[in-house]
Formats: C-alpha cells, structure tokens, sequence
C-alpha cells in the first residue's frame, strides 16, 4: 500500500548511506584541496571578477546595519543596538557564500592546503590571494561610493550611521586591530572547514549566521566588510583620515591571513596528516 509512511519508509531506504553519516576528518581536508585547486586552475579574469562580485556582495550588510541603525539608532538602547547590528552582519556573507563568489577571508585558510601537500608553489599562493583580494577592495570602494551617494541622498543611511560603523573600527591601537582581525581570520578559516562538513544548503547559511554573528556582536575586524565601513567613513567625514583607513586595512590584513593561515590551515592540516 502506497500510504504516505510507506512511501517516506521506502526513500529512507534508498537514499545513499554515506549521506546520513557525518563526514570525517579526512574526508573534509580532500575535498577542501580539490576545491582549491579547482580555484587555482580558473582563469585569472574569471576569479577576479568573481572577487569583484563578492567585494560588491558583501557591502549589503554594510548597508542593512547602516539602515538599522539610522532607524532605530536613538531608539534603541547601546546594548540592544549593537545586537541588532550583529543580526544584521551576516546578510553579505550569505550572498557571497552561498552565491560561490570569492572572498578573501575564505581562501587565506583554502588555498593554503595545496602548498602544504606540494601540488602548488608560494608563488601560486600569493598570486591567487592578491588577485581575490584585490577584487574584493575594488568592489567594496564601488560599493562604498554608491552608499555614500544614494544611501545618504535617499536618507536609508544618515552620516551618523556612517560614521559610527567606522569610528567601532578604527578607534583602537594596531595592534589590537592585529589580534581582533586575528581571532575573525580564525573564526573564517573555521567555517570554511565546517560548510565542507555540512550537507545542504539550509545547514550551510546556518553556520553562516552562527559565525558571522559571533563577529559582529564581538566587534571583530574584518578586512572586507571593515574596508567598506571604514573607506566609506573616509570619503564622508572630515573626522576619519586616509591614515585611519590605511592603518585599518594594513593590520586587519594581515590579522585575517594570520588566524586563518597559522590557525586553521596549518593546525588542520598537520591534524589530519600526522593522525
């Protein structure tokens, strides 16, 4: 009898039974190197472009908490306000994530894995990097200029809006920007490693906004998603300098890279290979 129970009994049956067991270790790092490589083999102006759109992307959660917060900036109080941002925070990561686009923060801990196992050289490396991060600040100065013209003359983000999302980056030593970009470069490299294990889409913007929420909230820095609130607190306020910008983006670079690289990569790696 083909009642509904039957029928739902029946497919359990058929569906593949590695599908139901959670990947292993092992697993997880090979199908990271292959989708590396497979980054590595693009063509140069297919991953630059690709870059690009995720520059672009990721500037809706700039947009979304600048919108928040210029609504509900008086309204709400500090605590309840920095929250709400943070809920906010993971909009651009879904859209670059989920769309296949290519963001920097991701490949510092991917595209790492191949030089560790020797199928690609340093040289490889860092031409890959530069070309996905290159392609990401372009699209984000794209973005920022749009924001800064449409966004304030429309009146969905106010000066103030601006200026407080880049002022909650810049306003520390560089080496706190280091180790805060640090722990975010981490925290990317990590849910690189954990949307390998996942296996579907449902379960994949659900780490997304687990992650990416626990870095708003926190206040760390992000060398992307920072250089659009912080280049577009640049070209709209007297208040932030060229020096401001440029200390952020240096340090927060390199704290990215860092924690996903050394803490990540390399632990992963040396994890799985020497078990």
């Amino acid at each position: 009898m083909n009642s509904p129970l039957n029928i739902f009994r029946r497919q359990k049956k058929e569906v593949d039974p590695s599908l139901a067991r959670p990947k292993g270790v092992h697993q997880i790092l090979e199908e990271q190197i292959d989708s590396s490589l497979h980054e590595f083999n693009r063509s140069n102006i297919g991953l630059f472009m690709s870059a690009l759109a995720a520059g672009l992307e990721i500037g809706f959660s700039v947009l979304f908490m600048g919108t928040i917060y210029t609504l509900f900036g008086g309204v709400l109080s500090p605590e309840s306000l920095k929250l709400a941002l943070a809920l906010c925070y993971p909009l651009g990561f879904i859209f670059v994530i989920i769309g296949r686009s290519e963001l920097f923060t991701e490949h510092t801990a991917l595209a790492i894995l191949p030089v560790l196992n020797g199928s690609v050289t340093l040289r490889d490396l860092f031409k890959l990097w530069g070309l996905i991060y290159l392609g990401n600040i372009i699209g984000g100065y794209i973005f920022s200029f749009i924001l800064s013209e449409l966004g304030t003359k429309i009146g969905f983000i106010s000066d103030q809006a601006i200026y407080h999302m880049a002022h909650e980056l810049i306003n520390y030593s560089s080496s706190t920007i280091f180790v805060s970009a640090l722990f975010a470069g981490w925290m990317m490299g990590l849910l690189g490693w954990l949307l390998t294990s996942s296996q579907d889409t449902l379960s994949r913007i659900f780490l997304i906004i687990m992650v990416t929420t626990i870095i708003g909230i926190t206040g760390l820095h992000h060398c992307v998603v920072g250089s659009i609130e912080v280049f577009t607190g640049f070209i709209t306020s007297p208040d932030i300098s060229l020096f401001d910008y440029g200390r952020f983006q240096l340090w927060a670079t390199f704290g990215n890279a860092i924690g996903g690289t050394v803490f990540v990569a390399i632990l992963k790696y040396s994890h799985v290979r020497f078990n």
